[in-house]
């Protein structure tokens, strides 16, 4: 999957949101993901060793990332 490969190359850091239709132009929304869901997503992903995860439907890629960077200089 593209998550062991993420991994497997040295990625630490990893955000994943839902796709949220921005207007009618846009392509819909295929699948709500559950709360539950994304949670299970993060568990697995602290499981894998990835040292930080922001995930949740609407987590986006620079999502709090100035903080985790915070923790990682102290």
């Amino acid at each position: 999957s593209t998550i062991i490969d993420l991994k497997s190359v040295g990625v630490d850091i990893l955000t994943m949101g839902q796709y949220l239709q921005p207007s009618l132009k846009h392509l819909p929304v295929q699948e709500f993901i559950t709360p539950e869901k994304f949670s299970s997503y993060k568990k697995i992903l602290s499981q894998m060793g990835f040292l930080y995860t922001a995930v949740g439907p609407f987590v986006r890629s620079s999502y709090k990332a100035a903080d985790f960077i915070e923790k990682l200089n102290r």
